[in-house]
C-alpha cells in the first residue's frame, strides 16, 4: 500500500487531505512543522510528499531541497501563494506540482494518483528502458541515470521523464501544453510555465552553453524538441 507524507501545519487542512487520501486507500503520516517533515520525508518509506510552503521551523523550499537531493519520489507543493515567482521556485528545486489554497480535496486525491501511476509506470515499464547515447550525452532507463562525457548529472524525477521523453522521440516538436499533458497529465491554464522552469533546469544541468543548446532546442512559436 502507498504510503503518503503530509507536511502541513494546519491541523484542519492536514486531516481532511488525510481522511479523502485514505478514503482512496492510501496510508498517511502528518507532520505538522518543518523539521518533523523534513526528517520524515528523508527517513521515512513514502511514495509521495504533499509539501505545505508556509511552515513554522523549516520552510517548505528548504525541505522541497533537501529531499530532492536525497530521495526521487513525487512532491506536490501545497500552496497559498499564486505569485508565479514562488511557483517557479519551487518546481526549480525539484517539485513536480503545485496546488493552491482553497483546493478541492478530490483533486488533490486525483494529483497524487495520477503521480504515482506515472512514477511507476516510468519507472516499472520494462518495454521502454533503453540507453540513449548521443554527443556526450548518455540516458540509462533502466536505472534512470544521466551521464554527460562520463559525468554524472543529479535530475529530479520530472527533469528524467521530461528528458528521456524527447530524447526517444528526436526531432518531434512538441508544445508546452503537449508535453504538459504528457508528463502531468492535467489540463489547467497557466500550469504549462512548470514545462519552461523544467527545461530551464535541465539545460543548466547539461547544456555547456544554455543560450545556444545542443540538446534541447527552442522552436520558437511552437514548443521543444531534442536534435540529434
Amino acid at each position: 500500500m502507498n504510503r503518503i507524507l503530509i507536511v502541513e501545519d494546519e491541523t484542519a487542512i492536514a486531516e481532511l487531505e488525510r481522511d479523502y487520501l485514505e478514503i482512496s486507500g492510501f496510508q498517511v503520516d502528518i507532520a505538522a512543522d518543518g523539521g518533523e517533515g523534513l526528517n520524515k520525508g528523508l527517513h521515512g518509506n513514502y511514495s509521495q510528499i504533499i509539501l505545505d510552503l508556509m511552515l513554522p521551523g523549516l520552510g517548505g523550499f528548504e525541505i522541497c531541497r533537501q529531499i530532492r537531493e536525497k530521495r526521487d519520489i513525487p512532491i506536490l507543493m501545497v500552496t497559498a501563494k499564486k505569485e508565479d515567482i514562488d511557483i517557479i521556485r519551487g518546481l526549480g528545486l525539484g517539485a513536480d506540482d503545485y496546488i493552491t489554497k482553497p483546493f478541492k480535496p478530490l483533486e488533490l486525491v486525483a494529483r497524487v494518483k495520477a503521480h504515482l501511476a506515472r512514477y511507476e509506470r516510468l519507472i516499472g515499464s520494462k518495454d521502454e528502458r533503453e540507453l540513449i547515447v548521443i554527443r556526450g550525452l548518455m540516458i540509462d532507463y533502466d536505472s534512470r541515470r544521466v551521464f554527460l562525457n562520463d559525468q554524472e548529472v543529479l535530475l529530479t524525477t520530472k527533469e528524467f521523464d521530461l528528458l528521456h521523453y524527447l530524447a526517444v522521440n528526436p526531432n518531434r516538436v512538441f508544445s508546452k501544453d503537449q508535453l504538459f499533458e504528457k508528463l502531468w497529465g492535467f489540463d489547467a491554464v497557466g500550469d504549462t510555465q512548470t514545462v519552461t522552469v523544467h527545461i530551464r533546469k535541465l539545460r543548466e544541468k547539461i547544456e555547456a552553453d544554455t543560450e545556444n543548446p545542443q540538446y534541447i532546442e527552442t522552436v520558437w512559436g511552437a514548443g521543444y524538441r531534442f536534435r540529434i
